[in-house]
């Protein structure tokens, strides 16, 4: 057995031993473990404490933005879990003659995004717990301080309350050979990041449940309040520099109501580039890494829009909150149409709903499909499509 090997055997036993503790927990117990812990990382001082924290070792996102992710992300899952039931019989489908019981897993592996180091721990730690699994985290080596001072709440208010502490644990010193190693050994990995990420965590031999790229499209039909489209848009593409995998990446407007967007998105503080700017920016957004192959700049992830422009060599007034670009053509073959997990947001026009849904179906299968996407209209027929 190698070092890796080792160090991952050494946490996964601790967690086991930790599991088998809360394996004999009722659902009373479950319930008060998981509002404790919920609480250590949704109290005020410490989301300060962690959004701060992320925001300097990471160089990401808002401070203020990740406070309010933070805590609606830890509110929502304590909602989403309450009064649900996980522990014994669950369910009877008397029809069917049949009865379901809930039982753990085991050992959850979790791997966290540098985009989000706190507030995914937070959020996947909770629901793990609910099911009385033990977890191991694996934060991006940029941000496990961050990381580690959630999992250092969790642990806490696990002892608090008189639960192991190790049934939250995390890689100290993160790598992908040791990220790997843990993905062998746990019974399940719950991955949260890039696309590489969460083909790994699907190759790994081990059951896994993962959420790629994001790539978030809104279509604004011709009975669209392109002022309320707007304002709605753009505090999302803003908020925290983007960082969110629901933040719209593209937006597919209507003939009809396509100026006055921009005009209403141009008043909330995004910059219309250029197509000099738009080249510059293409190049900045995109670059060909060591080994050979065109991927994100890490160095605009989640950067604010005036950094960003820049780096690209142009400037933008004081103040710019988001930069957009129009693009026309093949979504498959305009590489605006991908993520950007940055505040830069794409304008398509259509002339007609089947242009734009045509449009909508390009941009996510070129990439993010199967998550998000939206539409402002009052037409029921258009929604229901």
């Amino acid at each position: 057995m190698n070092d890796n090997e080792q160090l991952i055997a050494g946490l996964v036993a601790k967690a086991r031993a930790a599991q088998a503790t809360a394996a004999t927990w009722d659902q009373a117990r479950v319930d008060e473990v998981c509002v404790a812990v919920g609480w250590s990382v949704y109290n005020d001082a410490n989301i300060a404490r962690l959004a701060a924290s992320a925001v300097e070792e990471t160089g990401m996102g808002v401070v203020a933005d990740k406070v309010t992710k933070h805590k609606n992300k830890v509110l929502g899952v304590l909602r989403d879990i309450q009064g649900a039931k996980s522990v014994g019989l669950i369910e009877v489908d008397e029809a069917r003659g049949l009865r379901k019981y809930a039982k753990p897993v085991g050992v959850v592996g979790a791997l966290a995004p540098v985009t989000n180091p706190t507030a995914t721990p937070s959020s996947n730690g909770l629901a793990i717990l609910k099911g009385r699994n033990a977890v191991i985290f694996a934060p991006h080596p940029k941000a496990r301080n961050s990381s580690a001072m959630a999992v250092g709440f969790m642990r806490a208010a696990l002892q608090k309350v008189g639960a192991p502490a190790d049934l939250v644990q995390m890689i100290a010193e993160p790598s992908v050979e040791l990220t790997q190693e843990l993905m062998r050994q746990v019974d399940l990995v719950v991955a949260t990041g890039g696309g590489a990420m969460v083909k790994a965590a699907y190759s790994s031999g081990t059951p896994a449940y993962g959420v790629g790229p994001g790539n978030a499209v809104q279509l604004l039909a011709e009975d669209a309040d392109p002022a309320d489209a707007a304002a709605k848009i753009s505090a999302s593409k803003a908020f925290d520099n983007a960082t969110s995998c629901s933040s719209e990446n593209s937006v597919v407007a209507h003939a009809a109501v396509y100026a006055a967007f921009v005009d209403a998105m141009k008043a909330r503080g995004g910059h219309l580039c250029s197509k000099d700017e738009k080249a510059r920016l293409r190049s900045w957004i995109w670059v060909t890494g060591k080994d050979g192959h065109e991927g994100l700049n890490p160095k605009i992830i989640a950067k604010g829009a005036e950094v960003i422009a820049q780096g690209a060599g142009f400037a933008v007034p004081a103040g710019t909150k988001f930069l957009m670009v129009e693009a026309d053509g093949d979504p498959a073959t305009e590489k605006y149409a991908q993520e950007k997990i940055s505040p830069v947001i794409t304008i398509w026009r259509c002339t007609s709903f089947e242009a734009g849904l045509a449009l909508v179906v390009g941009i996510t299968d070129a990439c993010g499909t199967g998550h998000s996407s939206g539409i402002f209209s009052s037409n029921p027929d258009y929604i229901e499509r």
